[in-house]
């Protein structure tokens, strides 16, 4: 049985989501998979937008201790282990299509470094993010989580094993919306069909942009965005948008 699965749920819009019961630990085998998937979508053209989520309560607990516990390591697997894990998490931050974390439940450690790789989040009320590690011998998370949070309340996490739940999260900024756990798709959906809506030509290099300028001093981020607005203005999907404007209709695009 596959520990990630894809489907394409309505137009455009595909589900990716952690099958690993019953927390969706990531395991190696998920990790690999993880990857897989997220390689996947960006060469589909059927997808303009995905959204990953878990299956069952939980979003992702993290690493796998029980897998860790029960393993006698060998020469090279930290280092095999550590780099399929960044792969993971890369492979959604290098997605070319938005990705939108669906917080059904709990993202811890690693579930967190997921959560911090999506595009845009939105919480159940009843999930949250946390760092862990230090309660079972372990460190990593804190980069990703400062995508997320300020500098207090990351080392507040990170030495305590604090977790945040979906008010909170949605007060400090961090997830677009903290909707009860019912109403969490359709939340969802609202943000998927919109992106979907646009050319997926121009969210491509937005996302591209987005990513590159990240660490980019103003003047620098800001030349590659120009460098990316001329490119993007020599395509079909840049005529259209601006003679759909101008002629007050809805553009259609064509993803050239």
């Amino acid at each position: 049985m596959p520990l990630v699965t894809l489907s394409v749920i309505e137009q455009h819009i595909a589900t990716v989501t952690f099958t690993n019961p019953p927390v969706n630990a990531h395991s190696q085998a998920l990790l690999t998979e993880t990857a897989a998937v997220f390689d996947e979508v960006s060469d589909r053209d059927d997808i303009r937008v995905a959204i990953l989520s878990g299956e069952g309560k939980c979003f992702c607990a993290g690493a796998d201790i029980k897998e860790r516990a029960g393993t006698t390591p060998s020469p090279g697997d930290h280092w095999t282990r550590s780099r399929r894990a960044r792969e993971a998490y890369h492979s959604i931050m290098e997605c070319q299509k938005p990705v939108i974390g669906a917080l059904n439940g709990p993202a811890l450690g690693g579930g967190l470094a997921f959560a911090a790789s999506c595009d845009i989040l939105v919480a159940a009320d009843t999930a949250c993010l946390g760092l862990p590690e230090i309660d079972v011998g372990l460190l990593g998370g804190g980069r990703h989580a400062q995508r997320l949070f300020s500098h207090s309340r990351l080392r507040r996490m990170m030495l305590t094993g604090m977790r945040v739940f979906g008010p909170e999260l949605y007060r400090l900024g961090v997830v677009e919306a903290s909707v009860p756990l019912d109403k969490l798709m359709d939340s969802v959906l609202e943000i998927a069909r919109e992106i979907a809506a646009k050319s997926p030509l121009t969210s491509r290099l937005a996302k591209h942009a987005l990513n590159q300028i990240e660490e980019m001093t103003l003047r620098d981020g800001y030349r590659f965005e120009q460098s990316m607005t001329a490119e993007l203005g020599k395509s079909a999907d840049s005529k259209e948008a601006i003679r759909a404007f101008v002629e007050k209709r809805k553009p259609v695009f064509s993803g050239r």
